[in-house]
């Protein structure tokens, strides 16, 4: 399975109310609408921990970069390509996440190499 992990911000005057809204009324629909969409998870970082094993430094509480990460995860990267070339997504949904929602953000996306669940 192919998972994009996007860790960002909200700009400055957003609610965290309103991003709910439109996440849970727009965003994850839009998401889980494409083809190869597996699931798409919001998360609200509460905070964490950091540190440097190459360094020694040991880990300390942080707050961390990033308030908040999405992961979208589909069945193969070429979905997530697919994805990024819709009318929907590059013309409609991200000009408006970008313009009206977040501020500093970065995104990774890779393939899952293992995965464990409990029952």
């Amino acid at each position: 399975m192919a998972k994009t992990i996007i860790l960002y911000n909200l700009k400055d005057g957003v609610t965290e109310e309103d991003y709910v809204k439109w996440c849970q009324s727009y965003k994850g629909p839009l998401l889980l609408g494409f083809k190869g969409a597996k699931s798409y998870t919001l998360l609200k970082m509460m905070g964490g921990l950091e540190g440097d094993g190459q360094k020694g430094i040991p880990a300390t509480p942080t707050s961390g970069p990033y308030k908040y990460i999405a992961i979208y995860d589909l069945e193969s990267p070429e979905d997530m390509d697919r994805v990024r070339q819709t009318k929907e997504y590059k013309e409609e949904f991200y000009p408006r996440w970008y313009s009206d929602w977040v501020a500093d953000f970065c995104t990774l996306s890779g393939i899952e190499i293992y995965h464990g669940e409990n029952d």
